[in-house]
């Protein structure tokens, strides 16, 4: 990690069909070598898919109430203190909660084997809309690990 200076945030860019950077953020995760044709019609058969299945008529909308749902408050960092290690639980910024629950999204849709992306994915955002699945599942965990370390959260600086 550089010392000099901080990182600058980049902007994620908008997806071309809605025009929304959260839509435009789940492609560049989905998207592999390069090909962001290919992530772009997973990421938009996948939200056509859970919109179809639960009568919504936005995606956008519908990608913001799983965001709300499955978004993690507070998580555990390690922190080295006198030797030992302790897992010290923080909140977690709004920006990186964003990017946590997509990177879950994109990991849960993977492991899910025998099925397309496409319909893997959308099955994922289907099941984190209706507050069930691995992606909410995950988020629960890690709330169970900040609970069971709050002893430590003094460590925080």
């Amino acid at each position: 990690m550089s010392r000099r200076r901080r990182a600058e945030k980049r902007e994620f860019a908008k997806d071309p069909r809605f025009n929304s950077t959260l839509i435009g953020q789940l492609i560049s995760i989905v998207m592999e070598r390069g090909k962001r044709s290919l992530a772009c019609s997973i990421v938009y058969g996948a939200l056509e898919k859970a919109c179809e299945e639960l009568t919504k008529g936005d995606p956008v909308e519908l990608l913001l109430i799983v965001l709300e749902n499955a978004r993690p408050k507070v998580e555990v960092k390690s922190r080295r203190v006198g030797g030992a290690t302790y897992q010290v639980p923080v909140e977690v910024p709004y920006i990186r909660q964003q990017s946590l629950v997509f990177r879950w999204l994109v990991e849960a849709s993977k492991s899910r084997k025998g099925k397309a992306m496409r319909e893997a994915l959308g099955q994922e955002i289907i099941d984190a809309y209706n507050n069930t699945g691995n992606v909410v599942k995950k988020k629960a965990e890690m709330y169970r690990m900040a609970q069971a370390n709050r002893a430590f959260a003094h460590f925080v600086w």
